[in-house]
This record gives structure tokens, sequence and C-alpha cells, in this order.
């Protein structure tokens, strides 16, 4: 490999690293929102798997059945958990063009 491809795959490799820093920033702000039980409970997540938010409609809580609503908050977290992987990944692949590097995630 010559100096000349050598060079260009480092400053493409620059760009990359820093278009990686700022989408970490901008992960912070772009959040996904998933929901169960028909949208009885609701939940809000960010880029950097941070959950931001719960929402529990009343009708769904009942004192003699704590299982269930217990059920669909950790259904709805997982839920906007993936969401929000999956939102990662795929503004990953806009920066990296598709290529996998390893270490990235």
């Amino acid at each position: 490999m010559g100096f000349g491809n050598m060079s260009k795959m480092l400053k493409q490799a620059q760009k990359i690293q820093q278009e990686m820093a700022k989408l970490q920033e901008e992960l912070k702000e772009k959040t996904v929102e998933a929901s169960a039980g028909g949208g009885v409970v609701e939940v809000t997540v960010n880029g950097k798997q941070e959950l931001l938010a719960i929402k529990i409609k009343p009708e769904v809580v009942d004192p003699d059945d704590i299982e269930m609503l217990q059920d669909l908050i950790l259904a709805a977290v997982n839920e906007g958990l993936r969401k929000s992987q999956e939102m990662v990944a795929e503004e990953m692949r806009k920066i990296t063009g598709g290529l996998n590097i390893p270490g990235l995630f």
C-alpha cells in the first residue's frame, strides 16, 4: 500500500472518529418511545440507552395485580431499549457507510 493510500485512510478514519464523537453527543438528545399493554405503559429511551420517562395510565394500576403492571413496565422498557439500540446502529451505519469497524460497538 502506497503512502498516499495510507494517508487517505488515516484522514477517513479521523473523519469517522470526529463524526462518531459528534454522534455520541447527539444520541443523548435522540429518543425513541415504546409501549406495552396497548399503550397503558409508555416509556421514552434516549440513544444512550437511558430511560428518560415512564407513563402509566391509572386504569392499569390494580393493587390486587401488581405483577401484571410490573410485567408491562418490563416489556415496555425492554422494547424501548431494543428500539434505542436499533436507532444507534442505524446512525452508525450512516457514518461508516455500512463498514463493520471493530471496536465501535
